[in-house]
């Protein structure tokens, strides 16, 4: 890890920080909008897809700017600014409409900073090394994601399960991350002053290799096998979790996701993408089967692992991926594309997980998701070397 660039370590701060104060909100956020504000299942849903998606459609707009003026950082900075802004919405909301608009504006932010970070990223490290950073920064990313719940239950206990109060504390790691890009991260010199035509032209669509797109395609079919983690919450409080201790579970989650994502980012540099990937799936489908069936906390909290397992093994494979088969000139781009796939994907996944609860109870969601890992690995089986 020691060979890797300054700023890959710095992004990684800056995510880890980030991602503390996003955890702290979003491991309350379903049963706070469930409970506190009377929003059912549906709703969660909705609101968790709308924003996820926002923030993958942004992306395109912000790789292709990245990549139009050579200027990552700035599209970094001013993203991670608009999250931190956002964050004391939550603490003031009063309904789920606002809750909505805080999360829209939120994921706006995501999506301007996360296609230039990721391809900055790429641009700063050697190719030979791009798991391992990739794994790296998505590994401080989930310690950030460990530790922000583990602080809403500390916090929740702390202010007596005032939610409000909670999410007052969170805005204060945000603000951190926003320092932390100003003082750390570096941008490469530029090789090229020549900006490429814009990215939605048919021109630059053929810029991109039959590889390229059968890996967002691998990822579109994956997206929908795995919806919101808000569900993994209320699967847990379904089957009799107490309410202060539903952060635990993305607790658990990510913290096997921590714990794997650095390892699988050495192997992605060292073995076959395809292998890894069905690895990942097969995490993926034994978790949807176990969480379908769950009718105690241990069984959930299985599933929970297996769901932390195949995010380790498949979110900085996923990036190394695009990283690689994208032009040198396109590489934002080729992550505001490939982002905007998942992300519309997220919203269509979170949406029909909601309606499928609502309608049909947990199990039939998860079943769902099963199938669809299922699909990815055929896809993936059949079309990655």
């Amino acid at each position: 890890m020691r060979r890797l660039p300054k700023s890959v370590w710095a992004l990684g701060f800056v995510s880890m920080f980030m991602d503390v104060s996003s955890e702290i909100i979003h491991a309350l956020l379903p049963l706070f909008l469930n409970t506190a504000l009377g929003a059912s299942v549906a709703v969660v849903g909705v609101i968790d897809g709308v924003a996820e998606s926002t923030a993958s459609i942004t992306k395109v707009f912000s790789g292709y700017l990245s990549d139009k003026t050579r200027k990552r950082k700035p599209l970094i900075l001013i993203g991670y600014g608009l999250g931190a802004l956002t964050k004391p919405l939550f603490a003031v909301a009063a309904s789920p409409a606002l809750i909505l608009g805080a999360r829209f504006a939120d994921r706006i932010g995501k999506g301007l900073r996360g296609a230039p970070r990721d391809a900055l990223i790429a641009d700063v490290t050697p190719a030979a090394l791009r798991g391992r950073a990739f794994g790296l920064r998505q590994s401080l990313d989930t310690v950030g994601a460990v530790a922000g719940p583990l602080l809403a239950i500390a916090l929740m206990s702390l202010f007596a399960g005032d939610f409000r109060m909670v999410f007052w504390v969170a805005a204060i790691p945000a603000a951190v991350a926003v320092v932390l890009v100003i003082a750390g991260v570096r941008e490469p010199d530029r090789l090229s002053d020549a900006p490429p035509a814009p990215p939605i032209s048919i021109r630059d669509f053929s810029r991109f290799d039959a590889a390229y797109w059968s890996i967002v395609a691998i990822a579109v079919l994956m997206t929908l096998a795995r919806f919101s983690e808000a569900f993994l919450i209320l699967k847990a409080h379904d089957v009799g979790l107490a309410i202060a201790l539903a952060p635990a579970v993305l607790v658990v989650m990510n913290l096997v996701y921590a714990c794997g994502a650095y390892p699988a980012g050495v192997a992605a540099d060292r073995f076959s993408a395809r292998t890894l990937l069905l690895v990942g799936l097969a995490a993926l489908i034994a978790a949807d089967a176990l969480l379908a069936t769950a009718t105690s906390l241990f069984a959930t909290f299985a599933g929970v692992v297996l769901w932390g397992v195949h995010m380790a093994l498949t979110q900085g494979l996923f990036a190394k991926l695009v990283a690689d088969h994208a032009p040198d000139a396109l590489r934002g781009s080729a992550f505001g594309l490939f982002n905007l796939a998942t992300g519309l994907t997220m919203l269509a996944a979170s949406v029909i997980a909601g309606v499928l609860w609502t309608a049909f109870g947990p199990e039939r969601n998860f079943v769902a998701g099963g199938a669809f890992a299922l699909a990815a690995a055929g896809l993936a089986s059949a079309r990655l070397r």
